[in-house]
């Protein structure tokens, strides 16, 4: 998928518990906007990277990112604290929704 003209990309880096990052990662997959995700160490080390495209943030993502899922939960069984870092598309539109509600 092209980006579109109106389109921009928006990355954001959190901090999450090693034991809540399969979950979150689930619950950011899910939204659908997201391009890539990127897992650091705290010493910002990269650990993992993964481009999501957008047939399967469309069709199904978590099925996709099942195996990127099971490996997560063996990173995060071994670090206290990882960084995510999370690549979206935001759409001129979507930010519009966003700052109405």
């Amino acid at each position: 998928m092209k980006p579109n003209k109106d389109s921009r990309t928006v990355t954001e880096e959190i901090v999450v518990a090693g034991g809540e990052l399969v979950e979150f990662v689930k619950r950011v997959v899910t939204e659908g906007n997201v391009r890539r995700l990127i897992i650091k160490k705290a010493d910002d080390e990269v650990l993992l990277e993964v481009p999501l495209t957008a047939g399967a943030v469309v069709g199904g993502a978590l099925v996709v990112v099942a195996p990127v899922l099971a490996a997560l939960g063996a990173l995060a069984a071994l670090l206290a604290q990882v960084k995510l870092v999370i690549v979206r598309e935001q759409n001129d539109e979507d930010e519009s929704k966003n700052k109405e509600g």
